[in-house]
Formats: C-alpha cells, sequence, structure tokens
C-alpha cells in the first residue's frame, strides 16, 4: 500500500536545504555566505573564541573551519593570534571590517527571518519548533542551534 504522502523526515529534509540555501543566497547577496555568519555570530556572542570553540559551535571540524578563517582573514574581516598562555590556541578578533560585515549580514538575517515567517503566528512559529524538537528528540538527539543567536541578532 502507497502512502498519500511522502513520510516526514524526507520531506523535513528537503525543506530545511532548501531554506538553508535561500538563506545562504540572501547572505552571497550582500558579500556573505553562510559558513561567514556562523563565525561573525559566534565571534560576536563569544568575543574571545578559540577556534576550537568556533568549530565546536558551528558544528564543523577545525580543518573546515580554518578554510573560512583564511579567507575571513585575507579578506581584512578577522585577526588571529595565538594565546601567549597556550601556544596550540589560536583567538580571534573582529576587525572594524569584519563589524561592518557582521551588522550587514545581520540585517540579512532579520530580513530572511520576517520573510520565511510570512503568514505565521508566533504560536505558530513555537508550535513548529516543539513539533521539530519532538521530531529530532524522536530520532534520539537534540537540536543544537550552534550559537546564541538571539543577543547579537537584535540590534541594540
Amino acid at each position: 500500500m502507497r502512502p498519500d504522502r511522502p513520510p516526514i523526515g524526507p520531506h523535513l529534509a528537503r525543506a530545511a536545504r532548501a531554506i538553508s540555501r535561500a538563506f545562504d543566497e540572501a547572505l552571497t547577496g550582500a558579500g556573505g555566505s553562510l559558513p561567514m555568519w556562523q563565525v561573525l555570530v559566534n565571534l560576536k556572542a563569544n568575543p574571545r573564541a578559540s577556534q576550537r570553540e568556533i568549530a565546536e559551535a558551528m558544528g564543523v571540524t577545525e580543518a573546515t573551519l580554518t578554510h573560512h578563517l583564511n579567507a575571513m582573514d585575507a579578506d581584512g574581516l578577522l585577526t588571529r593570534r595565538r594565546d601567549p598562555d597556550n601556544r596550540r590556541v589560536h583567538i580571534m578578533e573582529l576587525t572594524d571590517p569584519g563589524e561592518q560585515m557582521f551588522l550587514r549580514l545581520r540585517g540579512v538575517a532579520m530580513s530572511f527571518n520576517k520573510r520565511l515567517r510570512r503568514g505565521t503566528t508566533e504560536a505558530e512559529v513555537e508550535q513548529l519548533r516543539m513539533l521539530v524538537d519532538r521530531l529530532v528528540g524522536n530520532v534520539g538527539t537534540v537540536v543544537d542551534d550552534g550559537a546564541p543567536w538571539a543577543d547579537p541578532i537584535r540590534p541594540r
């Protein structure tokens, strides 16, 4: 017997990929990218974070993060230096152009979120969040948003 609708798992995975691609395209239109945005948000939330801490927050390997950091460093968005107390640790800091890029991409992220939520109520968004968390819990894990999104994104 064939179901009337596809299983929820593949549907949710396709939806997540489509939304992620659209968000990355919006960031690209402003001169950024999703990995760049993730680095910027994490550095705003934890200004003296190490490469290891940022990689863990983003859910990527340090080698993958290094690729993105090299590009951001070359573009003058951040600086990296060795921690004087532990030479194996790199400390990263945003430069003035990095701060400006963060502000530009924050505007894109806020606009994208508004577009994504168009036609939904707060209650519906919260219900969706709870349902997604339940689905993730059903497969034996938890949703980790990676970065502390609210504080760095919300304009002050």
